[in-house]
């Protein structure tokens, strides 16, 4: 039986959709045993008239909640009682316990994982991967969006190592092609950041290193992987993530516009419904923080039902591939200078 706790509160739908989408999980993984977070009378009254295999389900009362608002470091020593530091101290605390999910505060999170959860032996710094689906069909990594602004060359290859193990893993993409994110192709492009970056992702046999990426080429298909700042990695994902809402809106507004667009739109409703759920991140879970001892996974604050689930089933693939102990494996045939 695998357990996972997930933290119940800290999102625009919470606790409802948390708790939804642990149903769904439970339903879904007939091994999975979820640990609830959060105040337990609200918790119950979520559960209420919903089937479910009790036997699996269990509720720890944590009365308080992390707004994002606050400053990270003061929630993690102040609110003990939290719904997510009671989940990050179960997740420490218990050989039980596999994994943790959460939509809560990103930078209470990060500091909680780093000074209550620690490092993977040899990550120099663990950083976010979240997942967006590109035009062919598949999808594409992007590591680092959000964990780390300011990084080293080093940091960089060790996102390329963890996020090319992980889209392997718990993907199955072979030899996961990975690029660096840049201001153009050439390979001396860039500070001397990404130009060092450049020369250590050439020569580390364990990944498909295919280049340097421009922004506009993310979802074409042609990359499993871009390996970035946490600063431009977190602008690059929220500008493309904005840029197809923000176009089905559009298109929704100009289809309402005129008569005969009206009825074209009619005969291409299946058409256009599949496109909307092809462009919606709910259906494609959160973003794991790659290199901790142990799995964390962060959703979008905006986490819907759906969203949920598919966190829960990050976490749970991520365990059943073992990730952790591979990401040691090849991490640490290369030396590194800072911790």
């Amino acid at each position: 039986m695998m357990k996972i706790v997930l933290d119940c509160y800290g999102g625009d739908h919470s606790p409802e959709a948390n708790v939804d989408g642990g149903l769904k999980a439970l339903e879904a993984f007939p091994d999975l045993h979820l640990i609830l977070t959060g105040d337990e009378a609200s918790l119950r009254a979520c559960l209420e008239g919903k089937k479910y295999d009790a036997a699996r389900l269990e509720i720890v009362h944590a009365p308080e909640v992390i707004g994002c608002d606050e400053r990270p470091i003061d929630a993690v020593r102040l609110k003990k009682e939290s719904s997510m530091i009671k989940a990050v101290r179960m997740l420490r605390d218990s050989d039980e316990v596999a994994a943790m999910v959460s939509i809560g505060s990103t930078g209470a999170l990060v500091t909680a994982a780093l000074t209550r959860i620690g490092r993977i032996k040899g990550v120099i710094r663990p950083a976010f991967c979240p997942i967006l689906p590109t035009m062919n069909g598949g999808l594409v990594g992007i590591c680092d969006s959000g964990a780390n602004v300011e990084v080293t060359p080093e940091h960089l290859r060790q996102f390329a190592i963890m996020a090319s193990l992980y889209m392997e893993n718990v993907y199955g993409v072979e030899k996961p092609r990975v690029a660096l994110l840049n201001v153009g192709k050439e390979a001396e492009k860039g500070d001397e950041i990404r130009q060092k970056a450049y020369g250590l992702l050439s020569e580390t046999s364990e990944i498909n290193f295919v280049g340097n990426m421009e922004s506009r080429d993310l979802l074409s298909g042609s990359y499993d992987i871009v390996v970035a700042d946490g600063f431009s990695g977190n602008v690059l994902v929220k500008t493309t993530e904005g840029t197809a809402l923000e176009l089905l809106k559009k298109l929704k507004k100009d289809i309402y516009s005129r008569t005969i667009y009206k009825i074209g739109a009619l005969l291409m409703k299946r058409m256009f419904m599949e496109e909307k759920e092809f462009m919606n991140y709910q259906n494609y879970g959160g973003s794991v923080l790659l290199g901790t001892e142990k799995t964390v996974v962060k959703g979008h604050g905006s986490s819907k039902a759906t969203a949920v689930f598919h966190c829960i089933e990050q976490a749970y693939r991520m365990e059943l591939s073992k990730l952790s102990s591979k990401i040691e494996d090849v991490i640490m045939k290369y030396e590194h200078y800072e911790y």
